[in-house]
């Protein structure tokens, strides 16, 4: 993220709470709960920023140090610290490209078995619980809406929600089909099987989203009988 896009995201983050002050503001909740999330959301991407660019500062000194005097053990924990740090800039980077329309959202998961019995049913509970795993790793929170379990082991069916910031923005990518190619541990003969799964996401639709119907795009149908009539749109 460049100076730039910072100075842009502080700016905004003036205007929005500027709005915070006006008598008005808080008669309106769900205006007024949009505009906290979204004050919300740049004052952590503003504050992992700053202290991103500290921790930068402060391994060049320490680096500096280095050159005019030697000291193993400062050299060690430059080096551990500038692969930790590494590791946030790359995961930062990434939050910084989620600006989708509802990447910001929550993600509703949904994952289906394919053809295949228990294998693939078993597949599906295996990617279902390598997501919950992913998400309470990363601190979100995960709710299970629909759960249909296998007659032997896996899964028929399961519909979750995972909750946090950018939930949809990371799982979005996941939607397709999966597929396990393994020895089957449910075939005495050892054989190696393919199995598919399918996982659907979509994100989850706040108050604050607004559709609009064109009416070119409705058909009305009008049925009448002797003493009914049924209309369709």
């Amino acid at each position: 993220m460049s100076l730039f896009d910072i100075t842009n995201l502080e700016k905004k983050q003036k205007e929005l709470e500027s709005k915070t002050t006006q008598s008005e503001f808080w008669n309106d909740s769900k205006n007024s709960t949009k505009i906290l999330t979204q004050i919300k959301s740049i004052k952590s991407k503003t504050s992992k920023y700053n202290q991103i660019k500290n921790e930068i500062k402060n391994l060049q000194e320490l680096t500096q140090l280095l050159e005019i005097e030697e000291d193993i053990e400062m050299a060690k924990e430059v080096v551990k610290n500038t692969i930790k740090l590494q590791k946030e800039i790359e995961k930062f980077e990434i939050t910084t490209y989620l600006s989708g329309k509802y990447d910001s959202n929550n993600a509703i998961v949904t994952i289906h078995p394919g053809a295949g019995g228990t294998e693939s049913q078993d597949w599906a509970e295996m990617l279902y619980r390598m997501y919950t795993r992913w998400a309470t790793k990363n601190n979100y929170q995960v709710k299970e809406i629909d759960y249909l379990e296998g007659e032997e082991a896996g899964l028929k069916s399961v519909t979750f929600e995972i909750i946090g910031e950018n939930a949809y923005g990371y799982m979005k990518s996941e939607m397709g089909v999966h597929r396990l190619v393994r020895i089957s541990p449910f075939d005495s003969g050892g054989r190696r099987h393919t199995s598919f799964a399918s996982v659907e996401v979509l994100p989850e639709i706040t108050d604050d989203i607004e559709i609009e119907i064109n009416p070119d795009d409705l058909r009305i149908d009008t049925y009448r009988a002797s003493r009914c009539r049924w209309t369709t749109y």
